[in-house]
């Protein structure tokens, strides 16, 4: 059975903002919150649908991605995408969207406190870095070791239930809606949803029990990266005080070092080959740089300026895993632009002759025609 699409079942259309996202998911979690459903399996499968669509579309990296493949971006792992909600913990939902009604708990209907007083997990920040990748890295896929500097829980360092919310990480209030009574759930100010403050600082900690140290992250990088793409390593970023709690995640932006003769277009190469006017006469074998190695060509005797030789499969691997694009070697005639004597008479003496004159056919296609084809 097809999966629904997620702008259908958040109720908005395709060109939606971010605040009309948020508002359509807010609409239906309250819809078939398990909480106003007990029992109802549907109104539950419903409920972590919604949230699966909420965490895709409010995401702009996730959701060009949604735009453009639908579901098949996160099958398999493929793309970032988390592949659903259908095996979380309701809680676990609870936790990550949390705030999508202001306040700590997600809930409206108890949700902050669900599981038997269950605390809020507290997640540390996220840390930010720039990795540069050849495209020789881009096309195999490579594993980079990165020294990052990041907020770590200090040695030693203990905690202690908060007194203010006796652990839970958040506090209850009841208030009186057009829904009805609806008790909803804050975090707790005084130990910001930890449900725990700061019992033994060790030297050198922050008033969070925390220090600062550097440590090498290895970076799976999958090949076929583009340009400005995101990449996340969870845990990877820095830590949050209290014995509840996860580290925030690494994201890792790429950026493409300019390679000095090929150039890229999506999964398709470009190469500039030039040669001189007796090899395009007389044919000749060029080796040429590909990101795999260098390879051998023939150029026929005759050949035209700008003659394109698409080398298939020479180009780089699709990160969605649909095999390799193509090496489009442009070939160029290279034109002297100072002749000795005997070489210009040469010319001269050729000059009226029918065979170097141009009568192009059929099959000499236009530069437009050429490009045309390059895409096709």
């Amino acid at each position: 059975m097809a999966k629904q699409d997620f702008y259908e079942v958040l109720g908005i259309s395709k060109g939606a903002t971010a605040a009309e996202i948020k508002k359509g998911y807010r609409k239906m979690a309250v819809k078939y919150h398990p909480d106003k459903n007990p029992g109802d399996k549907e109104a539950e499968e419903k409920f972590k649908l919604a949230a699966e669509a909420y965490e895709v579309l409010s995401d702009e990296n996730k959701k060009a991605r949604y735009d453009q493949y639908g579901h098949q971006a996160f099958e398999g792992g493929q793309g970032g995408g988390r592949g659903g909600f259908g095996g979380m913990d309701m809680d676990d939902i609870f936790s990550q969207f949390g705030d999508i009604f202001g306040g700590g708990g997600f809930g409206g209907f108890g949700g902050g406190q669900r599981g038997g007083g269950r605390r809020a997990m507290v997640k540390g920040t996220n840390m930010r870095i720039r990795v540069k990748l050849t495209l020789e890295e881009i096309a195999n896929g490579v594993d980079k070791k990165i020294k990052v500097r990041r907020k770590k829980q200090a040695k030693g360092v203990t905690y202690s239930t908060c007194t203010t919310c006796n652990g839970a990480g958040q506090v209850m209030q009841v208030t009186n809606t057009i829904l009805g009574r609806m008790q909803t759930a804050a975090t707790c100010n005084t130990c910001g949803g930890a449900g725990e403050s700061l019992k033994n600082k060790p030297s050198g900690a922050d008033a969070q029990g925390l220090v600062v140290e550097e440590e090498t992250v290895t970076i799976n990088i999958p090949a076929g990266v583009t340009d400005g793409v995101q990449l996340k390593v969870s845990g990877k970023g820095n830590e949050a005080p209290g014995n509840n709690s996860v580290a925030g995640d690494l994201l890792v932006l790429i950026e493409e070092i300019p390679h000095e003769t090929l150039k890229r277009e999506g999964v398709n190469l470009h190469y500039d080959l030039y040669v001189s006017f007796p090899e395009a006469v007389l044919g000749v074998s060029k080796e040429i740089e590909t990101v795999s190695g260098k390879v051998k060509i023939k150029i026929e005797a005759g050949t035209q300026s700008g003659k394109i030789l698409r080398l298939k499969g020479k180009g780089l691997p699709s990160i969605e895993r649909y095999g390799s694009g193509d090496l489009m070697v442009h070939v160029n005639i290279w034109t002297p632009q100072e002749l000795n004597k005997d070489q210009v008479k040469f010319f001269q003496s050729n000059l009226e002759d029918d065979n170097f004159k141009p009568n192009p056919t059929k099959s000499d296609k236009s530069f437009f025609e050429k490009v045309k084809d390059m895409f096709s």
